[in-house]
């Protein structure tokens, strides 16, 4: 079967350690998009690792790691990656990029870097990686596809030429800059071409057989909800579609394969980068939420840089797990919570003196104030609890208060970075 794991919200939510935990039982892991904007943290018997382009499961041998065509391929950081682990004890792992899958170039990074320059106090918090001008470049038909990379050099050359007519403008006129360096875009694309030869291969073939061999394959998808160009909170958000949906697109699967989509959602709320944000909070209660959150506190895994957080958000976690057509919720970093005698939960949003539970367009959003209920905190450490019926009454409660709001069923109870650190529950609502 296939398997999807997706964020619901901002993302930051923990995707890489539950797909991590669920590639016990995998044969194939995919990525099938974005790129290496934002990481997946993963701590397991081998130590602590971000990941920004490798497939989360590379730390099972028995387990091949597919970097699907809808990816936006950083060749260098993949790469980088790869050694890292490797040398940190990790069993080198089976790898396979598609085809089809188009890589980042440098002169994606630099007009990214350019762009956000030149916006100053107005940019989208772009981590600077190539990521919107690569997709731009995809689908204004002047990408570079990984099979581009085994054509003779004439037509490197001749393609090269074309695309720096372009650019070069940009440059010179937009930004100030000096023009692109063919010669050295050829060699650029020669270490490529070194690099990647012995991982390319037909992914929609080798993912069709595997389907009637009945593997199970586990796609891997990166931020969420939030962050989807159609769904999302546009135009703060990333340039490929998060949804599950958009996973049989970018790994070439049938749409009818995904029968199961684990939707991870977070026990609070947190995001990188602006956008509207109804219940994060500020101040000494952030900074506190903030320092005691994730796995050694909320920074970015990508920036380092401070993750905005806040409340449980049910409006925006709803809309993001129907979106994504949530079979199972996976919520994440609930032992987080254990320092709070009082615990918020935003139920609904506060629109120009109306209530609604709707996520809204985001010029609404803009005007939304959290509505607020307080649940009783448990005040105990919640590490190392393997059964559900284990937790605090008041843990309970609140994991099934917001399922209730919700309406999706919360299937994996996550109190901890490790790999174990997993409660499985079998909700009231996965009977429905």
């Amino acid at each position: 079967m296939v398997k999807a794991v997706v964020g619901a919200n901002w993302g930051d939510e923990g995707k890489g350690k539950i797909t991590d935990t669920l590639a016990d039982q995998a044969d194939i892991v995919i990525r099938f998009q974005g790129g290496a904007n934002a990481g997946h943290t993963i701590k397991n018997q081998y130590g602590k690792f971000a990941l920004h382009t490798l497939p989360s499961g590379v730390f099972h041998q028995n387990v091949m790691n597919i970097i699907g065509n809808g990816v936006a391929l950083n060749i260098p950081i993949l790469f980088g990656e790869l050694k890292s682990i490797e040398e940190r004890g990790v069993p080198a792992p089976q790898i396979m990029i598609s085809e089809r899958c188009q890589f980042v170039m440098p002169y994606h990074i630099l007009f990214d870097q350019c762009e956000e320059e030149r916006l100053g106090g107005k940019s989208f918090g772009s981590t600077k990686s190539g990521i919107a001008p690569f997709y731009s470049d995809k689908y204004a038909k002047i990408g570079w596809q990984v099979s581009e990379l085994f054509q003779d050099d004439d037509a490197l050359r001749e393609k090269i030429a074309r695309v720096a007519v372009q650019k070069d403008i940009l440059l010179k006129y937009l930004y100030g800059k000096e023009p692109l360096d063919q010669e050295e875009l050829l060699e650029t694309l020669h270490s490529y071409r070194d690099m990647v030869a012995p991982y390319v291969g037909n992914v929609s073939a080798y993912l069709d057989r595997a389907l009637k061999d009945n593997k199970t394959i586990l796609l891997e998808g990166q931020l969420g909800t939030m962050k989807d160009p159609d769904h999302g909170i546009y135009p703060m958000v990333t340039s490929s579609s998060t949804l599950a949906a958009y996973g049989a697109i970018g790994a070439g699967l049938p749409p009818y394969a995904i029968e199961q989509i684990v939707v991870v959602n977070k026990a609070y709320s947190s995001a990188v980068g602006a956008g509207e944000f109804t219940s994060e909070i500020f101040g000494d209660e952030a900074n506190e939420l903030r320092l005691r959150g994730g796995d050694g506190g909320e920074f970015g895994a990508t920036t380092g840089r401070p993750r905005r957080v806040g409340w449980y958000d049910c409006v925006a976690s709803k809309y993001g797990i129907r979106l994504q057509g949530g079979t199972d919720v996976a919520f994440t970093v609930l032992d987080v919570l254990g320092y709070l005698d009082e615990i918020p939960v935003c139920v609904a949003y506060d629109i120009d003196g109306e209530e609604t539970t709707e996520f809204p367009v985001t010029h609404l959003l803009a005007r939304a104030k959290p509505v607020y209920v307080k649940l009783p905190g448990w005040k105990c450490d919640i590490r190392g609890i393997r059964k559900y019926e284990d937790l605090p009454e008041n843990c309970r409660r609140y994991v099934e208060f917001i399922e209730e709001q919700i309406g999706f069923p919360i299937t994996m109870v996550s109190n901890g970075p490790a790999r174990e650190d997993i409660i499985y529950r079998k909700s009231p609502l996965s009977r429905r």
